[in-house]
């Protein structure tokens, strides 16, 4: 990409994810006149310097880092700046590496780029930045509202290290009421609505929406079941027995009245639930009166249903039909921002975030940034609610608007139920922050004790524990659990599905070698620390210079784990060192944690290398840290070991059959009823399947005739 002014790339070719990295060549375009670059620069400066960074006006300070690099970066961003157009864009910086450093909008390229270049008056963090800037480059979009919504894609994408990060970007769960059948299906949905039909949400847990969709069941008798199997069933299934479903599969319900139950579900899920439910009582009271005692209780279940949907929903609202609340507390220089959904006056949950952020940022900076991440791949709805001004609440809320049917706005109440909502939220988010820093806290002290207990230099920051499941070698796995200062870190977790062939089964030490030696030769490959390891990098196509560990920050994990706990005894512990020995990995601490007598929690011994076995005091706090590393070890390894043999349990030969989609599979189970049917015809009849032509007819008779 070019970072040429006259870029015509668009912002929607960046959101795609093309080549946002590529080469870092400075245009030869000089700076000569310092003192003609400060006149214009000011004169720029003077109509525009906002964004999502602003650079302070404070006084100068004792930057710890040379004045030098500052200046050169200084020298660097004046060299781009003398070409850079007036219009709205976004603007990258990369470090010599070619990491990025930074993601920003503008309205002006020209006067925000140049306010970098002043040379004066930054704070801290914006002068480190500068000193890092090695290239930059550019993108310009229409509007400014365009390129504040490129903006947060790119941050969500680049994660530059001094932006405001949002660090849990987990989908929320919504309920998905369908419109692509006959028979409309209540479920759970996560990710992208590509899918037919009406959502509700979000909700903050899986939890709350597998509640609200048993309660929905009961009260509405919306099926739950896979197309497929709702159009191969020739009799009710259990469901339909216990009255958690109407039966439209094999017609127990007319489709025109199970579609009335579709539409009173979104009816009552879009915020008309008294409405529903002032109908259901009508239709008990005239059940009652007629002596139609048994269908009078099925409507009495089912408004108590409604009811419990209701009555456990939290500090509802009176006067906010829907909304989502953020507020932002501050502690000891770390943020935490808590989320409310507020849907149809109803409370459907928080979730508290952790953002990383520069301690020198204002909270309403931390918050504006964050949420344009937020909003990124979610709609926003009618009414935001926060706790501090936003600079650009506008800008945000125009960009917000642009990406629904309707206008959004973003509001900082002042008074009212609304203002105590805002109250409610940001005290939540004060305890949740309290709590953090009180388990980091803890957690600290037991790294330490921790590495004192194994003989480590100083207190791990990255521990990996390794485990294997499985029964009798089927469907063996090997999983990889990571912790550091703030816990359990999950999005490190990883699995490994055990690929050797030669392996006995049930071989649990060969398992270990596996796992750990896969593991770490990717390592070696993309991280090497050492110019022996970026070597063997080289080699095999990866780095071919030593790579600088990250500078060191209380919640960042390195690469590299500082000690590697195995589950099991001296066996699995040589099976760990021979592994690692192979690959040339000999200073990683490594240690064995083997099951006491009849596998009691409390008699663990400890093995580790070049020291007699041992064990800790039975109540040591540290005992107790190494039995939950282990504990959520097992737990991952089993859980991983059950999906696949689930998946193992569920596959379908049809699916081995290249050519053979959803579709077709659906259209031959319909057509035979079973694969053994399939497996049995005859390619003529294989060949009168609707939709299912000759060829691949063929394609299906000689699989199970190859194969049989």
């Amino acid at each position: 990409m070019s970072r040429a002014p006259a870029n015509d790339r668009s912002a929607q070719d960046l959101r795609s994810g093309k080549d946002l990295r590529s080469s870092k060549d400075l245009p030869p375009d000089g700076f000569d006149d310092a003192d003609a670059f400060r006149e214009d620069s000011a004169k720029d400066l003077s109509e525009d310097t906002s964004d999502t960074a602003q650079a302070d006006d404070a006084p100068e300070i004792d930057f710890d880092f040379e004045e030098g690099a500052v200046k050169a970066g200084t020298e660097v961003i004046r060299r781009f700046w003398t070409t850079l157009p007036t219009s709205p864009g976004v603007y990258r910086m990369f470090d010599d590496k070619g990491d990025v450093l930074y993601v920003g909008k503008a309205k002006n390229l020209k006067a925000r780029v140049g306010s970098y270049a002043r040379g004066q008056a930054h704070s801290n963090r914006i002068a480190r930045m500068i000193s890092q800037t090695a290239a930059m480059e550019f993108v310009t979009t229409a509007t400014e509202t365009e390129a504040l919504l490129l903006e947060a894609n790119l941050i969500k994408q680049l994660k530059p290290r001094f932006n405001v990060l949002m660090r849990d970007d987990k989908s929320f769960p919504y309920i998905l009421v369908t419109a692509d059948s006959e028979a409309p299906q209540i479920v759970k949905h996560r990710g992208a609505r590509r899918r037919k039909g009406s959502y509700y949400g979000p909700f903050a847990s899986v939890w709350a929406v597998n509640r609200t969709v048993n309660a929905l069941q009961r009260a509405f008798l919306l099926r739950t079941c896979t197309d497929s199997y709702y159009e191969n069933r020739t009799r009710p299934c259990l469901l339909y027995q216990i009255k958690r479903c109407s039966g439209p599969c094999t017609g127990e319900i007319d489709l025109g009245d199970y579609q009335g139950l579709a539409d009173s579900a979104k009816s009552f899920l879009a915020g008309k639930s008294n409405a529903v439910k002032d109908r259901m009582r009508e239709e008990m009271q005239a059940a009652s009166e007629t002596m139609e005692f048994e269908r009078a209780a099925r409507f009495r279940d089912r408004i108590a249903a409604l009811s419990a949907i209701q009555g456990t929903q939290g500090v509802n609202t009176q006067g906010v039909e829907e909304a989502d609340v953020f507020a932002l507390d501050e502690q000891a220089g770390q943020f935490c921002i808590e989320v409310f959904f507020f849907r149809n006056f109803q409370n459907w949950g928080n979730r508290a975030y952790f953002p990383k952020a520069d301690r020198s940022m204002t909270p309403d900076e931390v918050l504006a940034s964050f949420m344009g991440q937020f909003y990124d791949d979610k709609p926003a709805p009618r009414l935001v609610l926060v706790s501090h001004v936003i600079e650009d609440a506008e800008l945000l809320a125009a960009a917000l608007s642009s990406r629904t049917e309707y206008r959004v706005d973003i509001h900082q109440p002042q008074r009212g139920e609304r203002k105590n909502l805002v109250e409610y939220a940001q005290r939540n988010a004060k305890e949740a922050l309290g709590r953090r820093l009180a388990d980091t806290a803890s957690q600290g002290k037991l790294l330490v004790a921790l590495g004192q207990s194994f003989g480590l230099a100083a207190a791990p920051r990255r521990i990996e524990v390794y485990d294997n499941s499985h029964i009798m070698g089927t469907n063996a796995v090997g999983g990889m659990i990571v912790a550091g200062p703030t816990g359990f870190a999950k999005q490190h977790y990883r699995t490994f599905n055990i690929k050797s062939e030669e392996l006995t089964p049930g071989d649990d030490y060969g398992m270990m070698r596996e796992v750990l030696q896969r593991r770490f030769k990717r390592l070696v490959k993309e991280n090497p620390r050492t110019a022996r390891e970026a070597a063997i990098a080289a080699s095999e196509g990866g780095a071919a210079e030593p790579v600088a560990e990250a500078a060191s920050e209380s919640d960042t994990l390195p690469a590299w784990p500082d000690l590697v706990l195995v589950d099991g005894g001296k066996g699995q512990l040589d099976a760990a060192r021979v592994a690692l020995e192979e690959i040339g990995v000999t200073d990683v601490a490594l240690v064995g944690i083997a099951k006491g007598r009849d596998r009691d929690a409390g008699r663990e011994t400890f093995f580790v290398p070049g020291r007699p076995p041992f064990k800790l005091p039975p109540r040591d706090p540290t005992l107790y840290f190494v039995q939950r590393l282990r504990d959520e070890a097992h737990r991952f390894a089993i859980g991983s070991h059950r999906a696949k043999r689930k998946r193992e349990l569920i596959r379908n030969p049809l699916d081995e059959i290249a050519g053979i989609g959803p579709s077709r599979k659906r259209a031959l189970l319909h057509h035979f009823g079973t694969v053994k049917a399939i497996q049995r015809a005859a390619f003529e009849d294989l060949a009168k399947t609707p939709g299912v032509n000759a060829a691949t007819a063929r394609a299906v008779y000689d699989f199970f005739h190859t194969h049989g």
